[in-house]
């Protein structure tokens, strides 16, 4: 047999791959409704983050209680830094995707695909080419672009604004902890770490920030388990599933199209308009990041493919 059709991809690991391609692509149009759910419900954003990393925890439980697992001190401990950074994360988030239009928020956000490569190329002692880090400026002139563009709208925040910034930093952060942090911890005793911390935190600074911490109603709790649940547990689950089967920067590049999908859905369920300036800015924040991700899994393969594609702090 030539030793070269050992490398040729076989029909079952097309298949495979197929599959991941198809999570991914189901992972985005989950990932799509918080921003909407969140942008909807009455609930302060900072004590809906609270309530939401509850029902994240309870169903941690749930599966630690199936499956038989213990979350030990060491662990918790080891992984509180990151639950903490996953705490900032979410409450920016949240109120990004309260205050300003969803375009704002989602597209701003997605910025955080190329703070994660540029971060993940120092960590790995790489360094992006000049033609990439001028795609990565054009994004952020994009941002701007965006921002101005929305600026005029009734759903514009310029606190939201910030918030979605300020998410940006604080999830590549989380990200770049994490991915550290996971070499002493299974993929469930992390998360489950990390969800505990959080949801103690968030409940702690929600009533501190002014937020009214009263018990949701029925309608709310259903908005929260579906962030959890779907959004949660299916969305990261079926990303994860995907690392093995699909590569990380084709797997970012899928899910950069998720902004897209909030817009398009903001725009036909809530009625939130989209200004021609916006959908330009979109395009060149999308599109820059897109180049750079492609560029960057390209170019370093090796290095990428332990890359984990970015995700929204839903």
């Amino acid at each position: 047999m030539d030793p070269k059709d050992s490398d040729r991809p076989t029909e079952g690991s097309d298949k495979r791959r197929g599959a991941g391609m198809a999570a991914v692509a189901v992972t985005t149009f989950v990932w799509a409704f918080p921003p909407l759910i969140i942008k909807e419900s009455e609930m302060d954003p900072l004590a809906f983050a609270a309530y939401r990393l509850w029902a994240g925890v309870a169903l941690y439980v749930v599966i630690f209680v199936v499956t038989g697992r213990r979350l030990r001190w060491k662990t918790l401990k080891a992984c509180g830094p990151g639950g903490l950074l996953f705490a900032a994360d979410v409450a920016l988030a949240f109120t990004a995707f309260r205050y300003t239009t969803v375009a704002d928020a989602t597209i701003i956000g997605s910025l955080s695909t190329i703070t994660i490569t540029i971060g993940a190329a120092m960590w790995f002692g790489e360094r992006l080419h000049r033609s990439e880090l001028a795609f990565v400026v054009l994004s952020v002139v994009g941002v701007a672009i965006v921002a101005i563009g929305s600026s005029g709208t009734p759903a514009f925040s310029l606190l939201g604004d910030l918030a979605a910034i300020g998410s940006v930093f604080t999830w590549t952060a989380y990200w770049l902890y994490s991915k550290r942090a996971r070499g002493d911890a299974g993929a469930l005793e992390y998360m489950a770490s990390v969800m505990l911390v959080a949801a103690i935190t968030m409940t702690v600074v929600a009533p501190v920030s002014g937020a009214s911490m009263s018990w949701p109603e029925a309608s709310d709790w259903l908005s929260l388990f579906t962030v959890a649940l779907f959004a949660g547990a299916v969305g990261h689950s079926l990303v994860a599933w995907s690392h093995q089967h699909v590569e990380a920067w084709l797997a970012s590049l899928i899910l950069n199209a998720q902004p897209l999908v909030s817009v398009s859905l903001a725009w036909l369920l809530l009625d939130e308009k989209i200004t021609l300036v916006t959908a330009i800015g979109g395009v060149v924040v999308l599109g820059s990041t897109a180049i750079v991700v492609v560029r960057q899994g390209r170019s370093h393969p090796e290095e990428f493919e332990d890359a984990e594609p970015t995700a929204p702090s839903a």
